[in-house]
């Protein structure tokens, strides 16, 4: 086992729990009624991907061909989730911001979905 496995894995495994601990902190501090909103369901989607990311992030340190995230499936998400943030702002009704907040799920997801089937072809082609 090379030497610098273990402390990837450390490392990993401790962006991980920090992750967690930023989810909890949402989900402790935030009132019943804001699970409602759409906003909440973009940042909960943001966490996420965010972990993905980090996860991408040590991959590609560990092995020689990089996996690379879909830069415009998350460029996409973000602006739904702009959009949707300053919905008010804009003069978007309610059911367009919620449009715009389930269009930046559905990138986040997509993106994530995809980054995941990368990891998952990788492992089956090094076996």
């Amino acid at each position: 086992m090379p030497e610098s496995q273990p402390n990837s894995r450390r490392w990993t495994v401790i962006a991980s729990a920090l992750l967690c601990g930023g989810l909890g902190l949402v989900i402790i501090y935030t009132k019943r009624s804001a699970f409602f909103s759409p906003l909440a369901v973009v940042v909960v989607a943001a966490i996420g991907l965010a972990a993905v990311l980090l996860q991408l992030r040590y991959y590609n340190r560990e092995h020689g061909n990089p996996i690379h995230a879909p830069v415009w499936m998350n460029v996409v998400g973000v602006l739904f989730a702009l959009t949707a943030l300053f919905s008010d702002l804009l003069g978007l009704n309610w059911q367009i911001a919620e449009l715009m907040a389930l269009g930046a799920v559905g990138s986040f997801a997509i993106s994530s979905a995809m980054i995941l089937h990368a990891f998952r072809k990788h492992r089956a082609i090094s076996k």
